[in-house]
């Protein structure tokens, strides 16, 4: 009896209740996901733009699902021995990430819906959220394992998102190259992932941390090359140079809301893994890892913003291809916070995210215009934006912003406080010559952000304004293309008007 009665303890122990408002956004994300592929067997050619309507009512109700779980103070699938450790925490780090990669696939789906007559539409939407669904659970992953298999979830339906154009060969190429390129990353960092086990024998970030400082000497360099290999990774998703190769073909092959897709919640997947790695999994290793991301900084930065300056206005989409290497330019920004973490305190983590949230709404919003102008102008050239504010006023206003926004100008106060805190952080890390390095970038990106706001001012060329007014009666804006540049605009402002949140938002620790 007393065995059997062990037995049943033993087996009870083992029993793990599932917290499942913790793990709710997710897991909307997926069942709308799921939901939406099997309506499409049933629903006729007319009624296909329901599902995308159904799709953007999911996403709101994953977004929904956030506001319960605002304490941050929920856990599940966690062990049940004298560890405390678990696979899944909604802390205020995963909320505030979840917040952005939903809200982000949310005005994808605004810029998509309408515009997916030429698309299989159940599988895009089907993709799409099960994108979103591995972006939103990545942020809440706390051992190797989930972060890997959320990482992927994220990644392998952008696969095909970005090659969805069927017999479009700069589209098929864009596939190719992010497929081959994310699946060399994968492949480091699974080697990483398994070195860190073997030496560490386990794959919980808090435990790894523990254990990582008591590895016996002889295991020492397979521990330090599996940080390293996790690293280098990490690198490839986030787009850091010179894993950015695949980014401007990707971006410019890609179906514009796709392209906008993944330069914000493509680029959250990355950094949120980066910094649960870095900052949970491997603290002991900060000597290694802080040196090689200040690095990886500036060189990002400054390879990205060089690029940029270079685009001429007349090439063929000229202007994704601008954003593409902007993105680039970006990523350099918003890996100087997780790089002073290594020399300072976890505070530095905020200034990261507080930058990440900025950017999302401006460079969508910037994406949500360049899906107007495409419209009428296919090409999407840089010159195709000169005297924009003659046809369509409000849009060109709004894409002044957006850009003025991502050089840190007024009246974009959002973007300047958020490169004051990136600033900060180099600097009170001790960092002042990556924090130099940066405001040298930022003067160059100044230059190709100015000349195309002032494209959009200034009088189109002659013989233009004709050819261009009946082409906009034809084509008459979408209401999800108009709510999507609206609400970035107004996210924008309501930002810019109260930027002191952003100051207070990095300052605090967000795990």
């Amino acid at each position: 009896m007393t065995v059997a009665a062990d037995s049943a303890t033993g087996a009870a122990s083992l029993v793990q209740s599932v917290d499942w408002l913790a793990i709710a956004p997710p897991v909307i994300a997926a069942s709308v996901a799921l939901l939406v592929l099997v309506a499409d067997l049933f629903v006729g050619e007319r009624r296909k733009p329901l599902l995308g309507y159904g799709a953007v009512a999911g996403l709101v109700a994953a977004l929904a699902m956030i506001v319960p779980l605002r304490a941050g103070d929920r856990s599940t699938f966690c062990l049940t021995g004298a560890t405390q450790a678990c696979s899944y925490t909604a802390d205020h780090f995963a909320l505030v990430i979840q917040a952005l990669v939903l809200g982000g696939a949310l005005l994808t789906a605004l810029l998509s819906v309408g515009d997916t007559r030429r698309l299989p539409a159940g599988e895009f939407w089907f993709l799409l959220l099960a994108s979103a669904s591995g972006a939103a659970l990545l942020p809440a992953a706390r051992d190797l394992a989930t972060l890997v298999v959320a990482l992927e979830v994220a990644s392998l339906p952008a696969f095909a998102l970005v090659g969805i154009k069927r017999g479009d060969r700069r589209s098929s190429e864009a596939a190719l190259k992010f497929f081959l390129s994310s699946v060399v990353a994968t492949a480091v960092m699974l080697m990483g992932v398994s070195f860190v086990y073997a030496t560490t024998g386990t794959m919980h970030l808090t435990e790894i941390a523990a254990r990582l400082d008591e590895v016996p000497a002889g295991f020492s360099t397979l521990a330090g090359a599996g940080v390293a290999l996790t690293l280098v990774g990490f690198a490839f998703k986030t787009a850091a140079a010179p894993f950015h190769f695949w980014v401007p073909d990707t971006y410019v092959g890609a179906p514009l809301p796709i392209a906008a897709y993944l330069s914000v919640v493509g680029k959250a997947v990355g950094f949120s893994g980066l910094i649960l790695v870095t900052v949970i999994g491997f603290p002991s290793y900060a000597d290694v890892w802080g040196p090689a991301l200040a690095v990886l900084a500036a060189l990002t930065m400054t390879v990205g913003n060089l690029a940029a300056l270079r685009q001429t206005a007349t090439r063929a989409r000229s202007a994704v291809r601008l954003l593409a290497w902007s993105s680039v330019g970006q990523a350099g920004y918003l890996l100087v916070p997780i790089a002073a973490a290594a020399y300072s305190s976890d505070v530095q983590i905020g200034s990261t995210v507080a930058y990440a949230l900025m950017y999302a709404v401006v460079n969508l919003g910037a994406f949500a215009v360049a899906a107007l102008v495409a419209r009428t102008r296919p090409g999407n050239r840089l010159s195709d934006y000169r005297g924009l504010y003659a046809t369509r006023p409000l849009a060109a206003l709004a894409m002044g912003f957006f850009l003025l926004c991502l050089a840190g100008l007024p009246p974009g106060i959002i973007g300047l406080f958020a490169k004051v805190t990136v600033f900060s952080s180099a600097v009170d890390a001790g960092l002042g010559w990556l924090a130099v390095v940066m405001a040298v970038n930022v003067v160059i990106a100044l230059y190709y952000y100015l000349r195309w706001t002032a494209a959009l001012f200034t009088a189109p060329e002659p013989g233009t304004t004709t050819e261009e007014e009946p082409s906009v009666r034809e084509h008459p804006v979408p209401a999800p293309l108009t709510l999507a540049i609206a609400l970035t605009a107004v996210a924008g402002i309501a930002l810019s008007g109260a930027p002191q949140l952003v100051l207070r938002f990095a300052a605090v620790s967000l795990f």
